[in-house]
């Protein structure tokens, strides 16, 4: 495999991770450490893998179904640092309501012993 299919494995892996609602799986493409962030659409900035992971545990928690469609804009890689642009389709059901929401997101990972680790994921809502 190419390192920009490795790149976009890694980035699959966490979009299924976070669709299924797989906190092992969405533990396994993240970098565990302090230096990396999160920042949910219209959220603050969430430091270190411990807060990551707590708000994707919240957010699990709080979500019935989620449906994820991803488009990819452009893949850069440089070196041991990559990044992803995308935009998110997410489809959520909480409680009795349904969500659907468009999203611009830019995921950068790190490789590690040859494997791509997810290091920073922000998500910006597309106001229609």
């Amino acid at each position: 495999m190419s390192d920009e299919q490795d790149v976009l494995a890694a980035n699959t892996a966490f979009y299924r991770a976070f669709e299924k609602k797989d906190i092992e799986a969405m533990s396994a493409i993240w970098s565990k450490g302090t230096a990396s962030l999160c920042i949910h659409p219209g959220r603050d900035v969430i430091r270190g893998w411990d807060g990551v992971r707590s708000s994707w545990e919240q957010i699990f928690r709080g979500t019935q179904y989620l449906e994820i469609n991803t488009k990819v804009i452009s893949t850069e890689i440089s070196g041991d640092l990559a990044y992803v642009v995308l935009v998110e389709e997410v489809m959520q059901v909480l409680g009795r309501r349904q969500m659907k929401a468009e999203s611009m997101a830019t995921n950068i990972f790190t490789r590690m012993a040859n494997q791509w680790y997810l290091i920073h994921h922000h998500g910006s809502p597309i106001m229609s």
